[in-house]
């Protein structure tokens, strides 16, 4: 371990974050897993008490391995500080007020368009930052940061999204400032704050599958998720990491070009192109050949609906659409050799779900499949929300991140 300033000692980053995975999680057991004396173990971590950031546990005590008396455990201290979280979709906003643990304290979602523009939406956003925090009766200064979920490519490093196809008005756009700005109108933080609230921002797909993977299937190396919603997106996890390519364009499945597919030719695709895989399977192409055969259908929640009341025109469409899903996904898990697929979204119910592993079994290579589990979603709404929450904590409380934030408040 290195800290900060270059040593090979392990700083208070590096301690609080053995604490938080639980490799070490007593005095005794920092000292022997970062070499460090007894004494510098304990300033260390008294600039982590005095932050408010670790506790020692109320539970049982710690037996030693060496005999003597058994230590006291370190814990993370979840209650210092709260995280907002906020999930948008083409037609629908979730925003959630989330414990550092990840538990929901409180929530809320309402109609809204994405492609009314970041002005309006990231308005909205705010406002409803706010109303959270007042019906919980938190104050704006417990929130230590931000994490937003978006329906298009995000570039990490900015936050800005990247030629989002169904996101018009938002290219480039100046997310982080601009919901930081509604924050502190709606919510009251303090304009003078020498530290402006953090805002974390990163495709949805992306967010839900850290969210899931993190939550249910931890020991997974290797997992991807697809969401089947207006349009289509994957989201990949390695080694407990977001893997999102080279500008955050990774996972983009839903542009790519399905040619042999019937109608794919004439399907014209929010991003410009004929043929991609989201005008031809995702939940809007589904409802749009549901109202060309008179069945009332505009969006991805509109065949959910009709799904759930086993429609049986929307069944055989929705199989079909999990069919085409599926055929790209075999190249996906050949290239990838995932543990766990998740489907993920409006359509993720058994009829998809079976058109999925009828291509995906037939044109993958069994090597590919012997240890893949396919299942649906567990979190369900909720996952966006819960890794967009997961991310902001994990940035935060990464060593390099505490180390600064320790010296920015003088501890």
């Amino acid at each position: 371990m290195k800290s900060v300033n270059g040593s090979d000692r392990a700083s208070a980053g590096d301690l609080l974050h053995l604490v938080r995975s639980g490799r070490a999680t007593t005095r005794g057991a920092l000292q022997q897993v970062t070499g460090l004396s007894r004494a510098t173990v304990g300033q260390r971590l008294d600039r982590l008490f005095r932050a408010g950031w670790l506790r020692e546990g109320s539970g049982n005590p710690v037996e030693s391995p060496l005999g003597g008396r058994p230590s006291v455990r370190l814990e993370f201290d979840d209650a210092h500080a709260v995280v907002l979280a906020a999930d948008l979709e083409t037609r629908h906003a979730r925003t959630a007020l989330l414990t550092l643990t990840g538990e929901v304290v409180a929530e809320h979602g309402w109609p809204l368009r994405v492609d009314e523009g970041p002005e309006k939406v990231l308005d909205e956003v705010g406002a409803g930052f706010g109303e959270l925090l007042r019906a919980s009766g938190r104050p704006a200064d417990s929130v230590c940061g931000i994490g937003l979920a978006v329906p298009g490519p995000v570039d990490s490093g900015t936050g800005r999204v990247v030629q989002p196809p169904i996101m018009p008005g938002w290219d480039g756009y100046d997310i982080r400032g601009r919901l930081r700005r509604a924050f502190t109108e709606h919510a009251g933080a303090p304009t003078t704050a020498s530290a402006p609230v953090p805002v974390c921002v990163d495709n949805d797909a992306n967010l839900m599958a850290y969210g899931e993977q993190r939550a249910h299937y931890p020991d997974c190396s290797a997992f991807a998720l697809v969401k089947v919603s207006t349009g289509i997106g994957a989201g990949v996890v390695v080694d407990g990491s977001v893997y999102r390519g080279i500008d955050g364009g990774a996972g983009d499945i839903g542009h790519i070009r399905v040619p042999g597919v019937p109608g794919s030719a004439a399907a014209l695709c929010k991003c410009g192109s004929y043929g991609c895989l989201a005008a031809v399977a995702s939940g809007r192409a589904v409802a749009a050949r549901l109202a060309a055969a008179g069945v009332p259908a505009a969006s991805g929640s509109d065949v959910r609906e009709l799904l759930a009341a086993g429609h049986p025109e929307a069944v055989g469409l929705a199989r079909e659409a999990g069919r085409q899903v599926g055929e790209v996904l075999a190249t996906v898990v050949t290239l990838l050799n995932p543990g766990v697929l998740m489907i993920a979204g409006d359509l993720a119910g058994t009829p998809f779900l079976t058109g999925v592993r009828e291509l995906l079994y037939q044109r993958a290579l069994p090597r590919s499949t012997a240890h893949l589990e396919i299942v649906t979603s567990r979190l369900g709404e909720r996952a966006g929300l819960l890794g967009a929450g997961a991310l902001v904590v994990e940035q935060l409380y990464a060593p390099e991140r505490v180390e600064a934030r320790l010296a920015a408040l003088g501890f």
